[in-house]
């Protein structure tokens, strides 16, 4: 029997040792491909790790500006459109828990079915209203697409955490001779600020990953987004600069991997909490 467990857990250790060499393989590709030279990337015999460090292509994507440029454009549609998500996200999901009725059942339920759509089925409607509103190729357009796409599952999460709060604190607060602003902001946004933070960084990060939406709204290459900047080092008939790609690449990774290690305790305490309790 304990040969039959200690086989099990060598089996299951195994299998996430795998799992995470192929997670991390690609990511040590790009980095090592970032540093070897343009010669040694097309060589016929090419290696894992660099066999001469060069830093020739971050030298070529800083003296291009624009990569730092559709950054500064993420980070602004990124941030913005996390701030909207979340002002609209945490006042409705209290009411959805607080103040039950059909409808909000109703929303709820159309938000869970709503995360089923292709990408293509929710772009065609929105890309013409915008057009006609007159904010395609427009920054203030494209953060308007991503409140609409990130909202839904962030309302779920915040729906969950919610309901995992005990109304009796509230009345209790209530008893005590606290008003109502002093149990929302006293009381509530304390408990919530764990599920907030990992709501934030989700809506943040689908804003920087992004690439289907900016690519179809926006026209100009001054307004366009890091990943549309990183889809231009693909020549027209797919043969991609892999070199400064690669550097791009590892220059666009740093600031979501900052963000995440800043946030990872809010990251995991929020998800549990919202996804577990819901």
């Amino acid at each position: 029997m304990k040969r039959k467990i200690k086989l099990s857990k060598i089996i299951i250790h195994g299998l996430i040792l795998l799992y995470i060499i192929f997670l991390l393989f690609p990511l040590l590709w790009v980095v090592a491909s970032s540093l070897k030279s343009t010669q040694e990337i097309y060589s016929g015999s090419p290696t894992i790790l660099p066999q001469n460090i060069s830093f020739d292509h971050y030298i070529s994507v800083v003296n291009g500006q624009q990569v730092f440029n559709s950054m500064w454009n993420s980070v602004i549609v990124g941030v913005v459109s996390t701030i909207l998500v979340i002002l609209l996200a945490v006042p409705s999901a209290y009411a959805m828990v607080r103040y039950k009725s059909i409808v909000n059942n109703g929303i709820l339920g159309w938000i869970l079915v709503s995360q089923i759509f292709p990408v293509i089925l929710v772009m065609i409607p929105l890309y013409v209203l915008l057009r006609y509103i007159g904010l395609t190729d427009s920054l203030v357009g494209l953060t308007l697409i991503y409140v609409v796409w990130s909202l839904p599952f962030v309302l779920w999460m915040m729906h969950g955490y919610v309901k995992s709060i005990p109304i009796e604190l509230e009345e209790a607060a209530v008893i005590d001779g606290a008003n109502r602003s002093q149990v929302i902001f006293k009381i509530l946004m304390p408990l919530l600020l764990p599920a907030i933070g990992a709501s934030a960084l989700f809506a943040f990060i689908s804003a920087w990953n992004e690439f289907f939406f900016a690519f179809v709204l926006m026209k100009s290459p001054a307004l366009a987004t890091l990943q549309v900047e990183l889809a231009r080092y693909t020549g027209m008939e797919g043969q991609a600069r892999t070199g400064p790609l690669a550097a791009a690449s590892v220059i666009a990774t740093i600031p979501s991997i900052i963000l995440f290690i800043f946030m990872r305790k809010w990251l995991t305490t929020g998800l549990v909490s919202g996804a577990l309790k819901g």
